[in-house]
């Protein structure tokens, strides 16, 4: 009895342990391959956050997105830029070489988030879009 009991603690201790171990490490995500779940302007973006931050939350948060503006900031140090002073986009890649402030672009990204304190989106693993 005291065996039987020993060997199905044991199967339950290694079973807990492959199932840990499948969640800590499970394969991570690959947005420049995902499809565009949105297509939106900045400022409609924007102006859905500044309506109903909830709802947009719920509707955005780790979505991705394709979001089209105009450069206001580059950073190539931090691999990233600003559109239309309100968007923050980290890019995955250093691709910010030939960027030309005050130009027109499309970015697809996962959504982060809405910064409330500075009023920016967050946007990160971002890459152009064609």
């Amino acid at each position: 009895m005291k065996k039987k009991t020993l060997v199905a603690a044991l199967l339950i201790v290694v079973l807990l342990s492959i199932g840990v171990y499948f969640y800590m490490y499970q394969g991570h995500r690959d947005i420049t391959s995902e499809e565009v779940k949105f297509v939106l302007t900045v400022k409609d973006l924007q102006h859905q956050f500044a309506t109903d931050a909830v709802g947009a939350n719920a509707k955005y948060l780790d979505k991705t997105i394709e979001v089209s503006g105009t450069i206001t900031s580059v950073d190539r140090a931090s691999h990233s830029l600003v559109l239309d002073e309100k968007l923050s986009a980290v890019f995955k890649d250093s691709v910010l070489g030939d960027v030309k402030l005050h130009s027109s672009v499309k970015i697809k990204g996962r959504f982060l988030g809405y910064d409330d304190l500075l009023e920016e989106l967050k946007l990160d693993e971002a890459s152009f879009s064609e």
